[in-house]
């Protein structure tokens, strides 16, 4: 979906309501009182700081998923991506999913930022940390997480291409997880 596509405009009068809820702003306080931290940011993601706000002393598993921008799409050198987003719907739907995942956890925590703006090749566009008493929650609720963000965060991604060309790319339904965790890697 993109700007241009009429399921803009649907996400658009979607998001319409309260400017401002603060049930949607990201947490703050001690790391032990956050269960749930979720932004959409211009500034560069920092993976160790994301982490950092999961750790908890009653969580045995911690990990941490990356999105980076990578030098090919569908057979063409890329150079770079622009992500943009409608911000106040996806803060929104962003915290809804970072929600989700924490309350599949049983005691865990998820912290999840992405990055919209201009952002070179290797840069970090999506962080999800999740901190869980057990490793099988934790990857399960990351796996959540971005599969919810590819489906339903209204961010879109422009590609430029190294031949000077560039273009929006198209959204698609991810699929089902594989029972092999080698698959789909």
């Amino acid at each position: 979906m993109c700007p241009d596509d009429p399921a803009w405009g649907l996400a658009h009068d979607m998001a319409h309501g309260p400017a401002h809820d603060p049930a949607h702003d990201p947490v703050h306080g001690s790391n032990a009182a956050i269960m749930i931290w979720s932004r959409i940011t211009t500034e560069p993601l920092e993976p160790s700081a994301l982490l950092a706000r999961v750790e908890a002393a009653s969580c045995g598993a911690a990990l941490l998923f990356v999105g980076m921008v990578r030098d090919h799409a569908d057979g063409r050198a890329v150079s770079g991506m622009r992500y943009e987003a409608y911000r106040d719907m996806a803060e929104t739907v962003l915290a809804e999913i970072a929600r989700e995942a924490e309350a599949s956890l049983g005691g865990g925590h998820v912290a999840v930022e992405h990055r919209i703006g201009s952002l070179e090749l290797g840069e970090a566009s999506v962080l999800i940390a999740v901190s869980s008493p057990h490793r099988a929650e934790a990857y399960a609720a990351s796996r959540h997480v971005i599969e919810q963000i590819k489906v339903r965060l209204p961010v879109w991604k422009h590609e430029h291409y190294v031949d000077g060309a560039s273009q929006w790319v198209e959204g698609t339904q991810p699929a089902a997880p594989s029972a092999d965790p080698r698959e789909g890697a």
